[in-house]
């Protein structure tokens, strides 16, 4: 049955590179189907937009589509850090707002937007601190704003596979895991230079969070313990960053995942990044295996002209934008679906609305549902993984002891074993 949707006006915050090679085409396609209504994006920095409305790669996929910037191109750089509040004064309640900011910004930038009554999709993690994301679940739930997180693995086919197989019983119980996310070295000389720093945040904390998540969405299991050490570097700015991190997530079964992370794939080598899940399990007698390559998904290209690298592992499962029915080109993959996942049910949910009946009821009770299924990502059923960002940063300040996750009270903590 086709759901009835309802375009919602959406406001990016942030115009870095995860807007730029994902949300903003997402959105602007969804605009083509009929979710997305006007969309503004804004950041404090005006090139930052203006490079944004000069994409020749957005320009192609999108012909004939736009966006509002703000401030606008001709204003120049902004001072104001809460920038974003000049569009949603402006806007009507019940929109979409993305927020696409480094971590440390996630909480504050989330808590203000909620005070204009918005839909949030916000890039993983939603905050660093489990008290914070309760706080947000719980006054999301009291608005009726629907609120996800942006954890696209969770879309992955094969996830989506794993996940059903594992909680049928075929594979066993987990018992021992390894999971990589090394991301390109030239990441140390984009904007990350300015704010992945020690004091901020880590690898671990930042990609390792999907895997973490990707084994909890699979399993149901709970995080029981976590430690990580890291390996220091200089940004070409002169400000210092873990660079490498090395962690354990030990499971409330037993289960033992190992999470390698880093700034640092070569940027010649063939993949866009280096990245993949294996995990065993213990049978009846016998054991299980699910390995996932997300480095290599079985594409390789040898390009003659047009690439900065001949040779490419060509991943077309997670984010491309090919030829379609309509005009331009159009994305595909569990990234774009991710996104959209977030989009469209803030979009029927304000169509059930438009229809008629208790505004409130209906959203809060749309926001339930999402929080049982647990498909998307939401403050309510992913909160464990604030409490791993808490334990990783507790356990990498502190030489790469160990912090345990206590469920035993009513409002689970972390604290150094």
């Amino acid at each position: 049955m086709i759901q009835t949707q309802k375009p919602l006006e959406l406001t990016i915050i942030g115009a870095g590179m995860i807007v730029t090679d994902l949300l903003l085409p997402s959105a602007l396609h969804l605009q083509r189907l009929g979710a997305v209504g006007e969309i503004t994006v804004c950041d404090m920095r005006v090139g930052a937009l203006r490079a944004l409305k000069e994409s020749k790669d957005i320009l192609e996929a999108f012909p004939g589509q736009s966006f509002k910037t703000c401030p606008e191109l001709s204003e120049g750089d902004s001072s104001d850090p809460a920038v974003y509040r000049r569009v949603l004064e402006k806007k009507a309640p019940y929109g979409i707002v993305v927020v696409a900011l480094p971590d440390q910004l996630h909480y504050s930038v989330v808590k203000d937007v909620l005070q204009y009554n918005q839909h949030i999709l916000c890039v993983k993690p939603l905050v660093l601190k489990y008290e914070q994301a309760i706080e947000l679940e719980e006054e999301a739930f009291r608005r009726g704003c629907f609120v996800g997180v942006e954890y696209h693995k969770r879309f992955d086919r094969r996830a989506l596979l794993a996940r059903k197989h594992y909680r049928a019983g075929d594979l066993g119980d987990f018992a021992l895991g390894e999971s990589k996310l090394i991301e390109p070295y030239y990441y140390r000389h984009s904007n990350f230079q300015n704010w992945f720093t020690c004091e901020n945040t880590d690898p671990f904390v930042y990609v390792g969070c999907h895997y973490v998540d990707l084994v909890c969405f699979i399993t149901g299991l709970k995080p029981a313990a976590v430690s990580v050490s890291g390996r220091k570097g200089i940004f070409p700015n002169g400000k210092e960053g873990y660079m490498w991190t090395n962690g354990r997530v030990i499971f409330e079964n037993g289960g033992i995942l190992s999470v390698n992370n880093g700034l640092g794939y070569p940027d010649d080598s063939a993949g866009g990044n280096d990245q993949g899940l294996v995990m065993y399990f213990e049978g009846n007698d016998c054991a299980g295996l699910l390995a996932h390559d997300d480095h290599m998904r079985g594409v390789e290209y040898g390009f003659a002209a047009n690439q900065k690298k001949r040779f490419q592992y060509i991943n077309p499962d997670f984010y491309r934008v090919v030829p379609w029915e309509g005009n331009g080109l159009k994305p595909i993959g569990y990234g774009f679906e991710s996104v959209a996942a977030t989009i469209t049910t803030a979009s029927r949910i304000e169509a059930k609305v438009a229809a008629g009946g208790d505004a409130m009821a209906i959203r809060q009770q749309a926001i339930l549902e999402a929080d049982e299924k647990g498909l998307i990502a939401t403050p309510k059923n992913s909160s464990y993984n604030e409490l791993v960002q808490e334990a990783a940063r507790l356990s990498i300040l502190n030489g790469g002891d160990v912090a345990v996750i206590d469920y035993s009270s009513a409002k689970p903590a972390v604290k150094l074993k």
